[in-house]
């Protein structure tokens, strides 16, 4: 059996700084999700978490964390599974920094 997969660009070009959360997107769908953080220019120190939420409204930290690259053109990812109905990120930048955001779905 080959199992669908679909890839959504969450973020492009987006520019972040201090306290931040990327747009949310459904994805109770998938079985499996892979985040993709490609760092395009700036400072990007600090850490990014993975939230998620029942209904794309209230949400919580789901435990997943990590640390983003400081190489420009740099990439970083994470791969997570029982996550429900939405994800977004959610991070805590010591600088501004521009950064796309790539999400890789699989059912």
């Amino acid at each position: 059996m080959v199992r669908n997969s679909y890839t959504a660009i969450v973020e492009r070009n987006r520019e972040f700084n201090g306290n931040f959360v990327t747009e949310p997107y459904e994805v109770g769908w998938a079985s499996e999700l892979i985040v993709f953080v490609r760092l395009l220019e700036g400072d990007s120190s600090g850490k990014v978490y993975v939230e998620i939420s029942p209904d794309g409204i209230h949400w919580c930290k789901e435990g997943t964390s990590w640390k983003l690259t400081d190489e420009s053109d740099g990439i970083t990812f994470c791969k997570l599974s029982n996550f429900g109905n939405w994800v977004r990120l959610s991070g805590e930048a010591n600088g501004s920094f521009k950064c796309t955001v790539v999400y890789s779905m699989k059912e």
